[in-house]
């Protein structure tokens, strides 16, 4: 049984999963399975170029920063299980029993956080009912989005980046799957607000 699943190894869902990579020590989250499908069939990541993303070198293609992220969160959290090849079909059961259906195999979870994109080539079987138009999209690119409250599509399902209704740009994806990861943070720490930073400040 994982307590988080997230679809989708873009930048949203990369960056959710290295939240709660970075919080793995905390008692709060100590024993926790957190595990990302990484498969991406497509993603404009691909194909991008990066010049005014915070933090990013100008220049940086999306290509290399994609592997170049996978390659952090493994070696920065290897508790992340990075699950490879596998397309996600199905979801289905309710919050804090999830049965995720992939081409493969078939996981249990209590969370799900979904950051695929919004391509309205979508089709996760059990989550059709809460595709929407994108909202920031212009019409002609016939975007779709998951109906939700600030990530929250429906108890234990989370929609992150383009997915969620954000607007398609580097920051604001990972700010999203940041804020979904420190949401689940909060969860787990029975309410009480937590974001885990790191710091060079010395420990009192």
């Amino acid at each position: 049984m994982f307590d988080v699943l997230i679809i989708g190894g873009g930048v949203s869902g990369v960056s959710c999963a290295l939240i709660l990579g970075s919080a793995h020590n905390k008692p709060y989250a100590q024993g926790k399975r957190v595990g990302i499908f990484t498969h991406q069939k497509s993603t404009a990541l691909q194909d991008a170029l990066f010049n005014n993303a915070y933090g990013i070198p100008q220049g940086k293609l999306g290509k290399d920063l994609m592997a170049e992220s996978l390659e952090h969160l493994h070696s920065a959290y290897p508790e992340v299980e990075q699950i490879e090849n596998e397309k996600v079909m199905k979801v289905e059961g309710a919050a804090g029993n999830f049965i995720v259906t992939t081409n493969k195999n078939t996981y249990q979870t209590r969370i799900v956080v979904i950051a695929i994109g919004s391509a309205n080539t979508f089709a996760i079987e059990g989550l059709m009912d809460y595709v929407i138009p994108h909202k920031k999209a212009l019409p002609e690119k016939n975007r779709i989005q998951l109906k939700n409250n600030d990530h929250l599509v429906t108890e234990g399902i989370y929609a992150a980046g383009t997915l969620a209704g954000w607007r398609s740009q580097l920051s604001i994806a990972a700010g999203s799957g940041a804020s979904v990861g420190t949401d689940i943070l909060t969860l787990w720490n029975n309410g009480i607000p937590s974001q885990h930073h790191d710091s060079t400040r010395p420990k009192h």
